[in-house]
């Protein structure tokens, strides 16, 4: 049992909106956001032919499923009203538009303005997880602690493979783009929360950022809320993986406030191997070989992910999520990450057409007339 009570979590889920027929992104997200008005979840993106979703503050995984699961139906009805798709894909699979894409905020088009170069990635898709946390010092300990961890949680959820209409050989090709940003990079190991705010400073007055809502570091403190915010994975593509990646994060973090206040000593894996980790569990996913960030040694994603469980297990049982893990994974190992998963239905679909129906099937099912879920 924990003798503590459990973290909170959340999530929030960055969506595609794709022409049914064509494939391509479609700037309908204002339009989905007024069906929605009213809703608590939905919100606008930097880009028009995006939505995201996050769900309440939730203290268990079954709760946390819940919302996941309303946020995917309400999205995924008024995407059909609106006469697109919603589909969770890290990248577009046929391509986006650039400037013209953008959501008329103030707040995005200086981004735009000052990292022109950067437009690609402005259009791709992730998970946000977010976990509580009792003080910004804490967070901080929790942020040194996830560090090895982030290339195993890219791997498991890489679901990008598909861009400009072909396979680009990467199993998250949002990644790549991503990790273009001047501050998209692993966390630092911080004495503190005062040195890891003399850090994003540092990082905004050499112009590496704009604020510190941009700094896209892969996991950090949330500026607006008392969470860490874990930022290394695309958009899941379906519940179930959703569900997976939020328990194991969140058991992660349990395990490092307990290993922090046990004394236990910090891992310091070098940047450079937590880098050169990141890439390959980006270019591989599960499937392929992988370098372990603490020695360097090459080594296959599947153990890595294997260590994950091993290592968070006393916290997955003391949160009541050991079983749910052990399903989920299952199904992964049956069915394959979303990367494994957008391959065969590139490889199984004639058009545009079959592509984004099966993945808007799979993102959320659609109801047929007599309230049963069926594809696309």
């Amino acid at each position: 049992m924990m003798s503590r009570r459990p973290p909170t979590f959340g999530v929030e889920e960055e969506f595609l909106l794709l022409d049914p027929v064509r494939g391509c992104p479609v700037p309908a997200a204002a339009s989905l956001l007024r069906l929605l008005r009213g809703e608590t979840g939905p919100h606008a993106e930097i880009m028009r032919y995006q939505l995201e979703t996050a769900t309440r503050v939730c203290q268990d995984a079954g709760e946390l499923r819940g919302d996941l699961e309303r946020l995917r139906r309400l999205a995924s009805g008024a995407a059909r009203a609106s006469g697109c798709r919603l589909v969770a894909a890290g990248t577009s699979p046929y391509g986006t538009p650039a400037l013209a894409g953008i959501t008329d905020d103030p707040r995005y088009h200086g981004l735009a303005r000052r990292y022109p170069a950067l437009i690609p990635a402005l259009g791709t898709c992730a998970t946000h997880v977010h976990v509580g946390v009792r003080s910004r010092d804490l967070g901080v300990q929790v942020l040194g602690r996830l560090r090895p961890w982030l290339p195993t949680l890219l791997a498991l959820n890489a679901n990008s493979p598909l861009e400009r209409g072909e396979d680009t050989g990467w199993a998250s090709r949002r990644y790549l783009h991503a990790s273009r940003w001047p501050t998209a990079r692993p966390p630092s190991v911080w004495s503190g929360a005062q040195a890891y705010d003399r850090a994003i400073r540092k990082m905004i007055e050499r112009g590496a950022a704009m604020d510190e809502r941009s700094v896209y570091m892969f996991a950090r403190l949330f500026p607006r809320y008392p969470t860490v915010e874990i930022r290394i994975a695309d958009v899941s593509i379906d519940v179930d993986t959703a569900v997976l990646l939020a328990v194991l994060i969140r058991a992660l973090v349990a395990t490092a406030v307990a290993d922090s206040r046990a004394g236990r000593p910090m891992p310091r894996p070098g940047r450079e191997a937590i880098r050169s980790a990141l890439d390959l569990a980006a270019r591989h996913g599960l499937t392929g070989p992988a370098i372990d960030p603490w020695t360097g040694v090459h080594t296959e994603a599947a153990r890595l992910l294997t260590r994950l469980v091993d290592h968070v297990s006393g916290s997955l049982a003391g949160l009541g999520d050991d079983r749910t893990v052990e399903r989920l994974l299952a199904a992964i190992e049956a069915h394959g990450t979303g990367a494994d998963r957008q391959r065969s239905a590139w490889l199984r679909s004639g058009s545009p057409t079959q592509l984004v129906a099966e993945l808007a099937a799979t993102t959320w099912p659609s109801p047929s007339p007599d309230g049963l879920l069926v594809a696309g």
